[in-house]
């Protein structure tokens, strides 16, 4: 079968109905769109059905639903369970956006809308894909199940426990996810390592009301000058985290794990140009590729307090505050991580201050082993399509419900991305280039046949 023919004839049509879903403000972590989640469920188990996918339903959750569907009509044959999500990230800051980010548009071979890459672009694909299928030759390869969620972005607080007691509805020889990306344009990838999760947020409050700093300055503790001293403890100058076994469960890199990310380094001198970047930063001795693939992270997403207005307000703040996530690898076990931070930041609190711990989020790492045969039936498929055999990296993000899936289903999970590293998912002009939307449906509907 051409198609290759039938993708560029219904290219308009598909790209509209992505566009159409991408409309809808599915931002999981903002309770005031819960209706909009629960609109894009209903929009995409509709079109689900429209693709000729069977037992099509909507699981309601203590959060948001999970949209679950199938086809299975193969026997003998493998079933593959794909996995995605329709939520997406806050917008925040709005105006940085070029165009508002749920009014999709079309710029240079790019969408560009919030989720165009994270992942309701990359999950329609898989969509899409099955439907040529089945409108071209009536049957597919393979049995498919479709498990679609609305709460990836805040931590898949109630797949988990859907998993545990779906596991036969669920059942499955392999698990594929379209959420990770391409090495760089032209070159595919498949991850075979995503780290962990962690998050937190810390408060520290000092007086019981915002002090005047000319009566007060100088002999009153400043909330902000704490939470300053506070976070400039958990690294040393070196980049290490401070924090008292912080590395244990870390497996230190072999000869072999450092050549494999010498595989997948890029030109460092390019990102900083790319980036706007003097310098990068990070834990001496190790490079990018491996920082961002191997090794732990603590990082500060959001630090406030105090007058944040226009102009200057002569004020000593009584509260600060920060967000802190940690980003995981090997054994280190997220609860374990969590406890270690609380205890250092309890005792490092400045003079004068009093801190609070709030935690939340928490996701284990993933490995897979590359040599596993659906993952070089990937690689076929992708060098069938793209020209270029991929290669296999550990990524440097988390999608915590991938470790869960390998556990409870125990199936391998096959990670197969078509995003880019620079399409600013989770950032303002978040997009997806339509170039690896074209070549990603030839990719997946290869990948289903050679399976």
């Amino acid at each position: 079968m051409d198609y290759k023919a039938y993708f560029q004839t219904h290219r308009d049509q598909h790209l509209n109905e992505l566009k159409e879903w991408l409309s809808i403000p599915s931002i999981s972590a903002l309770s005031e769109h819960k209706p909009d989640v629960k609109r894009a469920a209903e929009w995409l188990a509709e079109t689900l059905k429209k693709a000729g996918l069977e037992n099509v339903k909507i699981h309601e959750t203590n959060g948001h639903p999970i949209v679950y569907a199938d086809h299975l009509h193969a026997p003998g044959q493998p079933t593959v369970l794909v996995y995605g999500h329709y939520d997406v990230q806050p917008v925040d800051p709005l105006n940085l956006w070029d165009t508002p980010p749920f009014e999709p548009a079309e710029r240079d071979g790019k969408l560009y809308a919030r989720g165009a890459t994270d992942d309701k672009g990359q999950i329609f694909l898989h969509i899409k894909a099955v439907e040529a299928i089945l409108q071209q030759e009536k049957q597919l390869p393979v049995n498919i199940k479709f498990c679609v969620e609305g709460e990836e972005e805040v931590g898949s607080p109630n797949l988990p426990k859907f998993l545990e007691a779906q596991q036969e509805l669920l059942k499955a020889d392999a698990v594929l996810i379209s959420d990770t990306s391409l090495l760089e344009k032209g070159k595919p990838a498949i991850c075979t390592g995503l780290r962990g999760l962690c998050s937190l947020e810390v408060h520290v409050q000092t007086a019981n009301t915002d002090l005047h700093s000319g009566s007060y300055g100088g002999g009153v503790p400043n909330a902000l000058h704490a939470m300053v001293s506070l976070l400039d403890s958990l690294h040393d100058a070196k980049g290490r985290v401070t924090v008292e076994g912080f590395y244990e469960g870390v497996p230190e890199l072999t000869e072999a794990d450092h050549a494999e990310f010498a595989k997948q380094s890029g030109d460092e001198n390019k990102l900083k140009r790319d980036l706007g970047l003097d310098e990068l930063y990070g834990e001496e001795g190790y490079t990018f590729a491996e920082r961002t693939g191997a090794r732990p992270t603590l990082e500060l997403n959001g630090v406030y307090g105090g007058f944040q207005g226009e102009g200057s307000k002569t004020v000593i703040p009584k509260e600060a505050h920060a967000k802190i996530t940690c980003r995981l690898v090997g054994h280190q076990d997220p609860q374990d991580i969590l406890n270690k931070i609380e205890k250092h930041i309890y005792s490092h609190v400045p003079t004068g201050a009093k801190a609070t711990v709030i935690q939340f989020e928490k996701g284990n790492a993933f490995t897979i082993d590359p040599s596993t045969p659906i993952l070089q039936k990937a690689a076929e498929a992708y060098e069938e399509v793209y020209g270029t055999r991929p290669v296999f990296t550990r990524d440097g993000g988390s999608i915590p419900i991938v470790e869960t899936f390998s556990r409870v289903l125990a199936a391998p999970v096959v990670c197969m991305g078509f995003g880019l590293p620079d399409e600013n998912l989770h950032a303002p002009n978040e997009h997806f280039n339509l170039e690896n939307f074209d070549l990603g449906l030839l990719t997946i509907v290869d990948f289903l046949k050679r399976v």
